[in-house]
């Protein structure tokens, strides 16, 4: 990997593992589709988000991110349309009624709008751009000839062990489905809690600092 201009990369690789590892935003998400509306649903949401990952890789090869780190305006602008989009999601589930979601007529929707929702989740969340722009480059060697291309060969790696634990959780989460077929009332809190927590992390993520 020195070739590419990457340094300790087996080091990187456990770190990655441990970070996805920690639960965090992502990781209830996936749960919560999963858990809520299938494995097939899981599956699309854990694509979803790795999607954002995606993104922010290619953003923060590309310099993108940087602009972050400097512009309190950028920063901040970011940081609400995140929060407000957890936010609304939140409402949703709290608001929602049982007879709402039904997986037969759902089903492809509900995919779809886990897709979505998963990748805006993290692409609006400037924590994770930031996470980026710190996290990568202290892999890259310094007298690398093109450091955007070690970036992104870290991001792919990130992004590979965050989708294999995504879709691990899906799979989780698909039990988690059945059990609520026979226990609507479960479904019922689940949702309130579900939406309660999306809450907490849309206002965290308003209150967040640039620094």
């Amino acid at each position: 990997m020195i070739a590419l201009g990457i340094a300790h990369f087996g080091a990187f690789l456990l770190a990655c593992l441990t970070l996805n590892l920690t639960p965090g935003l992502d990781t209830f998400y996936i749960l919560a589709r999963s858990g809520r509306e299938g494995r097939a649903v899981g599956f699309a949401a854990a694509l979803g988000i790795n999607a954002g990952c995606v993104v922010h890789t290619a953003a923060a090869a590309l310099g993108v991110s940087a602009i972050l780190m400097t512009s309190a305006l950028a920063f901040t602008l970011l940081k609400y349309l995140g929060a407000a989009y957890l936010v609304w999601i939140g409402l949703r589930m709290l608001l929602s009624r049982a007879t709402a979601r039904r997986p037969t007529t759902m089903r492809g929707q509900g995919m779809g709008a886990a897709f979505r929702q998963g990748m805006l989740t993290n692409v609006l969340n400037p924590k994770v751009a930031l996470f980026y722009l710190a996290f990568l480059p202290q892999f890259v060697v310094p007298q690398a000839g093109h450091p955007q291309w070690a970036l992104l060969v870290l991001g792919v790696s990130f992004i590979g062990t965050g989708l294999s634990w995504s879709l691990v959780l899906a799979l989780l989460g698909g039990h988690i489905y059945r059990l609520l077929l026979t226990r609507p009332s479960l479904g019922r809190w689940m949702d309130r809690f579900c939406g309660t927590v999306l809450l907490g992390f849309g206002l965290r993520l308003a209150i967040q600092r640039q620094g």
